[in-house]
């Protein structure tokens, strides 16, 4: 029986439920919380974190389950717990004022402490030991040092949060550009190439971030410039490297699939070991890309190997019943970091004696006959490549493939035995959209139809159960959906269900795009200045009305927004929409010419709108759609749509099927539109 519950029992979200039996009185955040501070002009901690976060759950453990820190909490505080994943307007708005406040860059834990009658905050910071340590005061002692801060001090406070009101307004304000123009795309490169790692791919140094839109802008860059004559041959290869070196890092899951969120050395090694659903959702997309493009058959070979296995992870343990994809595995099991993927060598060897050829080889390519690379165990990291392997064992290539892939399986079936890291259960919209636009990129690309079905599964449950009343909800779980959605809800789904309609047509997808698109104009763009806010005009007021145009660990809803819109404005002949995009673009100029590359989701859509792609919208019978499918160029968009199709909308209702049913091909770059086409080899 628990000693202590409180009001986080009646929530759905893993992480608050996690601490709904500390001795801290925690509250969700909502009227009830921030009423009663009012009421007891108490200052608010504010703690914000999520289920796979290692170091929220040691200052969970260290401090939230102490109860003489409890009391100290419930005495002088009132406690608001938030899952940063189901409430991410709030903590973009503290996040942003934790930088302010301390001129560093937050984390999680954070840990932010607020006026009781605004909400601002007057101080802040991320983990705190129970202990002086680090540099960091003691948790308790600073509980102690605010609380006298707050009741001797609050002519500072208040000079305080005026400042920080100002700043975080100052943030807030856009200056449009008159003119658009392919500046920001060669600076982008320009400044890529400066924080390129030549050695480990990549971009900076430890930790490192996969930085995935990076990698995205710099093969589009290839691409924009291919067509033009003068292909980025050296940005191809820095994007292509890159993808190869987290694909033989620890950063990649070598047996079970996958990708871990980042890595805490340059190598790629050693991973923090938490798995995102948003992250995998990406790479499949990426990796999906640039199979398409590398000319090296044995990087293809491994780029199709990573798609197949991600996606086979996420089906396997990502999805639920109902269709929908759960958010992340935490980094723990057992209460250690990374315990169920690491191993000893007697293991590895014990398992391998079925085949004495195997374990040489598996040694070889993974390391294990060098130091242990965690913690006294072996995390596995490609040491040396299958081709070096072929030298040193005097073995044909497809010999090396098969016995390491063997020696994969036996590992991977034993694994599976282990007591597996926690699963946030919840499903959230954005990134829900985010994996449902991987699934159906890789079923598209390699002819996967299971994984194109996985992607309607998942977009199904998505608009069956969190659309509601015209709106989108942001989260699910045990049977309710909540939450008012934010931008990324909106814009994400709606790239989702272009990318969905190009790996095969649906009558209704069309239509409920066009509804989010009127949303998303009609709740989150600033009619004035240009631009969306990250919150809908009937969102609960909060200290910041967020609209930022930069990339963080997620694609920036501004940039998918605009480049959705592009892209369903030129399809359908939807005038408003391009408009809305090239305003929103307008809008992020200031930003994109300070830093282009921390903006390189908004460059996708200024390449779009400067260069509109080529659209070709397939008319015919399912199987000789495939195959027209099939030959349509990879960089442009193709929309199969059947002959029996129905209600199409737009300029669409003008691509008529042929009255012998035979497929026709209609081929439109921006406003013009060719001859239609009848002959499959005229398509490039």
């Amino acid at each position: 029986m628990t000693k202590y519950t409180n009001a986080l029992i009646n929530e759905t979200s893993p992480y608050l439920l996690q601490h709904a039996h500390n001795p801290v009185y925690w509250y969700p955040w909502g009227d009830e919380a921030l009423t009663l501070a009012k009421q007891q002009q108490k200052p608010i901690l504010l703690s914000i974190g999520y289920s796979a976060c290692h170091w929220c759950h040691v200052m969970a453990h260290e401090s939230f389950e102490d109860p003489k820190t409890a009391a100290l909490m419930n005495e002088f505080f009132i406690n608001i717990k938030v899952d940063r994943e189901e409430r991410p307007d709030l903590d973009k708005i503290y996040q942003t004022a934790h930088q302010l406040i301390t001129q560093r860059h937050g984390g999680w834990p954070l840990t932010m402490f607020l006026n009781h009658d605004d909400q601002y905050p007057f101080f802040g910071g991320t983990y705190f030991p129970p202990q002086s340590r680090y540099g960091m005061p003691a948790f308790r002692d600073l509980l102690k040092n605010i609380i006298a801060f707050y009741r001797k001090s609050p002519d500072k406070i208040k000079e305080h949060t005026q400042s920080l009101a100002n700043a975080l307004s100052k943030m807030a304000e856009t200056t449009p550009s008159a003119a658009i123009n392919p500046d920001p795309l060669n600076l982008a490169r320009s400044e890529l190439a400066q924080s390129f790692d030549h050695t480990h791919g990549g971009f900076g140094g430890a930790p490192k971030f996969p930085q995935l839109t990076n990698i995205e802008r710099l093969l589009h860059h290839y691409n924009m410039t291919a067509k033009q004559g003068e292909a980025d041959e050296k940005g191809l290869k820095m994007a292509l490297f890159s993808l190869k070196k987290m694909a033989l890092g620890g950063i990649y899951d070598q047996l079970g699939g996958g990708f871990c969120r980042y890595s805490v050395d340059e190598l790629w090694m050693i991973p923090h070991f938490e798995k995102m659903l948003y992250d995998n959702g990406a790479f499949l997309s990426i990796y999906s890309q640039a199979w398409q493009i590398t000319p090296d058959k044995r990087d293809k070979e491994l780029f199709q190997r990573i798609v197949l296995e991600t996606a086979d992870w996420v089906i396997r343990e990502m999805q639920s019943p109902e269709g929908g994809f759960y958010s992340t595995l935490d980094a723990d099991s057992e209460g250690e970091e990374g315990k169920f993927y690491v191993w000893t060598t007697d293991e590895v060897q014990a398992l391998l004696k079925v085949d004495e050829t195997l374990y040489p080889l598996f040694s070889a390519h993974f390391g294990l006959n060098l130091a242990a690379n965690f913690e006294g165990k072996w995390h596995l990291h490609v040491f040396r490549e299958r081709e070096n392997l072929t030298k040193q064992f005097n073995l044909p290539l497809e010999i090396v493939d098969a016995r390491l892939d063997k020696a994969r399986q036996i590992l991977f079936k034993q694994r599976q035995g282990r007591i597996h890291p926690g699963r946030d259960e919840k499903i959230l919209t954005s990134w829900n959209a985010l994996m449902i636009k991987g699934m159906a990129t890789a079923g598209r690309i390699f002819s996967r139809s299971d994984y194109i079905a996985v992607a309607e599964q998942a977009f199904d449950f998505i608009k069956n159960t969190l659309w509601v009343d015209g709106c989108l909800l942001a989260t699910y779980k045990d049977g309710k959906a909540h939450l008012n959605a934010y931008l990324d809800d909106y814009a994400f789904l709606l790239d989702a269900i272009l990318n969905l309609l190009q790996a095969r047509w649906r009558d209704g997808d069309m239509k409920f795009a066009i509804e989010l698109a009127e949303v998303l104009l009609a709740e989150f763009f600033d009619t004035e200045q240009g631009g969306f806010y990250f919150t809908a005009h009937k969102h609960e007021n909060l200290i910041s009305r967020p609209k930022s145009f930069n990339d963080d660990a997620m694609p920036n809803g501004n940039g998918i927004a605009a480049l959705a819109l592009g892209r369903l404005g030129h399809l359908l002949g939807e005038q408003r929409y391009i408009e809305a995009a090239a305003k929103t673009i307008k809008a992020s100029w200031y930003s994109l010419m300070q830093m282009a590359s921390a903006h390189t989701t908004m460059l996708l859509s200024l390449e779009e709108y400067l260069l509109p792609p080529k659209m070709i919208i397939l008319r015919g019978n399912a199987e000789d759609l495939k195959t027209w499918q099939a030959a349509c160029p990879s960089d442009a968009l193709g929309f199969p749509i059947p002959n029996d199709a129905k209600d199409l909308p737009g300029l669409l209702a003008e691509k008529k099927a042929r009255e012998d049913g035979k497929t026709v091909a209609y081929v439109c770059t921006g406003f013009e539109c060719r001859a239609p086409i009848e002959d499959i080899a005229e398509l490039n």
